[in-house]
């Protein structure tokens, strides 16, 4: 057990130091001074408590989720009794009142009108999200219950936070926090994002991108006071676009959405030389924006973002390839973030946002000070007593403490992660933790030796009996922290991750370095006693 081939002294030897150089940015960070720029620089994030940052509060509509669901069972309806055999035709469509009500022409086609509705409003089987009831012989009255818009809300927040996460990951942020507050509420916490007020410009906006046929019928009058003809919508342009300060009508039904893009970037078109969003569909929205655009030459059609009119050019030829350019008086900055948006997805519903606020780092740099300061003490102490008690087994303890606080700093600095106040606390845990199994490792050595085995021998079941002992208890502080890391949010994610590295790393100095110390000390010395 203590033999130690030459190569594995250098593999151990190895990887001490490789950990412990990419400590040292990391080090010398934390000490105040600067590394140097010539160097590479693998550092570990601070977290948002450390390193300030930005705290957003937002809050969606539950009515919003209400009335999306109305228009798209509106639609569904329209697309069954369509392409029914013969198709059903139906009129006085209605959704006041948070109903949805139709008449069929004909009371012969109620009874398979019914049977085309059933599948649309019972589900999945296991609730039912609908009532359906026909009055006055040929009318169908479809009733939202409210588990199915709770669940319709449920989900759409669920969409939403993973929405905001590809949004916030793809601007650089480390290790944001994004949790769900109750039933329509969602906290999000940037660490080192000092501007609440771009954070909000990219999550806040829902990039619900619509490209719909404009209604060439609606009189120009009722368009600009704001009155839709049957069966179109009224939307605005947005500011700064052409046709500023006027509203276009579109055809409320149909058109295509953006929920099939599969890519945005920002670019800049060459002829006009102004910033754009170039955007490319799915192979099932390519097809039906070719059709949609060959069915309709010559036709203008209006590219929505959020409610508001980008612009509405005139589709002079069928654009296939599923691929198009998004323009609206971009700036880069500004295109950029709508690509980013439109990448990671609409989001299901609008937040709002209720409660901001900027997280300085003066707060931060006193938690770090005074955590460098109590760890300073605690390890001091430590090494001291480690030292006094147990000689030179101490001394080894106490280098391989050194070296495992390195290897901990090294290993979160490639692996990028992020630390944070309750890491902090993990680190100064796992600590003690290395203290403990060389306490162990050397009663046990005392032990063996007061039962009579010779030096050698006592090192040797010292080490064998410890470190079963020691390798069952750490095995549960890692289940613990894997748990954490899997169910648990930001900063307690953060304490996962350092208690893990640390339960490793602390582990592997103090069994398997010191072992290496110990057995070189036995080969070189031969002592005949141990003052352990």
């Amino acid at each position: 057990m203590l033999d130690f081939p030459r190569w594995k002294k250098i593999w151990l030897w190895g990887l001490i130091l490789l950990t412990s150089l990419a400590a040292l940015p990391s080090v010398v960070s934390l000490a105040g001074a600067r590394w140097p720029q010539s160097l590479p620089d693998p550092s570990i994030n601070l977290g948002l408590d450390l390193a300030g940052g930005s705290h957003i509060l937002l809050e969606a509509d539950g009515r919003q989720v209400a009335t999306q669901r109305l228009e798209t069972m509106e639609e569904s309806v329209r697309t069954a009794m369509r392409q029914a055999d013969p198709a059903i035709r139906i009129g006085d469509v209605s959704t006041q009142g948070g109903r949805l009500s139709f008449m069929v022409d004909s009371a012969s086609d109620v009874d398979r009108a019914r049977e085309l509705l059933l599948p649309l409003v019972n589900g999945n089987g296991l609730r039912r999200e609908w009532t359906l009831s026909v009055v006055d012989e040929t009318r169908f009255v479809l009733v939202p219950t409210k588990e199915g818009i709770d669940a319709a809300l449920n989900q759409a927040m669920d969409s939403a936070k993973d929405v905001i996460d590809r949004r916030i990951n793809a601007i650089g942020t480390l290790e944001p926090t994004i949790i769900r507050q109750g039933d329509t509420r969602i906290v999000v916490q940037a660490p080192g994002q000092q501007d609440p007020e771009a954070l909000k410009a990219l999550i806040g906006q829902t990039a619900k991108l619509e490209f719909k046929l404009v209604d060439q019928n609606a009189l120009p009058s009722d368009v600009q006071a704001g009155i839709a003809p049957a069966g179109s919508e009224i939307f605005p342009y947005v500011e700064g676009a052409p046709g500023t300060g006027q509203n276009i009508a579109v055809r409320r039904l149909g058109g295509i959405k953006g929920d099939s893009l599969v890519n945005a970037q920002a670019t800049v078109n060459p002829e006009t030389n102004e910033n754009v969003v170039t955007i490319q569909f799915d192979q099932q929205g390519a097809a039906k924006f070719a059709r949609l655009t060959t069915e309709n030459v010559n036709r203008p059609f209006a590219i929505i973002l959020d409610n508001k009119v980008l612009s509405a050019p005139n589709i002079n030829e069928p654009i296939r390839g599923g691929t198009a350019q998004i323009s609206g008086s971009f700036t880069a900055e500004s295109a950029n973030q709508l690509a980013i948006a439109l990448r990671s997805g609409a989001l299901p519903v609008d937040l709002k946002v209720i409660e901001e606020r900027t997280v300085g780092p003066d707060l931060g740099a006193d938690s770090i000070r005074a955590g460098m300061v109590a760890m300073g003490i605690g390890t001091g102490l430590v090494l001291l007593i480690m030292l006094v008690t147990y000689g030179r087994f101490g001394f080894y303890a106490d280098v391989a403490l050194v070296l495992n606080v390195l290897m901990i700093l090294g290993i979160m600095a490639m692996m990028n992660t992020t630390l944070t106040l309750p890491g902090i606390a993990g680190f100064v845990l796992t600590i003690g933790a290395a203290v403990d199994a060389n306490v162990l490792i050397n009663e046990r050595i005392r032990e063996e030796r007061r039962r009579g085995r010779k030096v050698v021998q006592s090192v040797e079941m010292g080490y064998k009996e410890a470190s079963r002992a020691i390798f069952d208890a750490n095995i549960t502080n890692v289940i613990a922290a894997v748990l954490l890391f899997l169910f648990g949010q930001g900063p307690v994610k953060g304490f996962a991750v350092v208690l893990v590295i640390g339960v490793v790393t602390s582990v592997f100095t103090a069994v398997t370095i010191t072992r290496m110390w110990v057995a070189g000390w036995l080969r070189r010395a031969r002592p005949t006693d141990l003052h352990v």
